[in-house]
């Protein structure tokens, strides 16, 4: 007769779930708080954080890649990017901090630089929905990428909801970065094959 060995993680799943949903909700809540302040920061100072927005393609602009993802140019900027990123985040963020902290410095990285390369000359591009677009193209690849079929489902129900936004990676307006949109879907899609996660056996198995 042989040894036997099993694992059964169903007992804590539950209690892990609900903290990493308050965790990841309390996150995001924060996040898009801090938009809002920043935001009337930028209008009580008479728009000084516009400064912090990227210039393409000069040198000293590349120090703002990362605070321009987090600036808006007026109260309707940042309120249209507030509920899709609090959403998008919040799904992101429940498959753990550490790895959507990596998913969307690297959507920033991402947004930001494609911004600073081909954005038009003597434009200042700032706002938070190069991340949204990023979660947005992380969300939907991710499922494929680490071959889970409930983030798959997932996915197709973040497409349901979001998909229209995708027409904003097209030319259509001058006054909207589809730079920064393009490139921070390329970035989130990216992220989901760097930070896949490694397959495991199953909970339940059991070998004897």
């Amino acid at each position: 007769m042989g040894d036997y060995w099993t694992t059964d993680r169903t007992a804590n799943h539950g209690t892990t779930g609900s903290a990493r949903a308050l965790t990841a909700g309390l996150l995001m809540a924060g996040w898009v708080a801090l938009l809002w302040v920043l935001e009337g920061i930028d209008q009580a100072t008479g728009n000084a954080l516009d400064a912090y927005g990227i210039s393409p393609r000069e040198t000293a602009e590349l120090r703002d890649v990362v605070p321009a993802a987090f600036l808006h140019s007026g109260w309707e900027h940042v309120a249209s990017n507030s509920v899709p990123l609090l959403v998008l985040g919040f799904i992101a963020a429940l498959a753990g901090l550490r790895r959507f902290a990596a998913v969307v410095l690297t959507i920033i990285v991402a947004s930001g630089l494609g911004v600073w390369l081909t954005a038009p000359s003597n434009t200042v591009t700032l706002g938070a929905s190069g991340v949204v677009f990023g979660l947005l193209g992380y969300l939907l690849v991710r499922g494929f990428v680490d071959r889970r079929p409930w983030d798959v489902l997932i996915g197709i129900g973040v497409a349901v909801v979001y998909g229209s936004l995708l027409w904003g990676i097209l030319p259509t307006d001058s006054g909207i970065s589809w730079q920064g949109h393009l490139f921070g879907l390329l970035g989130g899609v990216a992220a989901a094959f760097f930070f896949r996660r490694p397959h495991r056996a199953p909970d339940n198995l059991v070998t004897v």
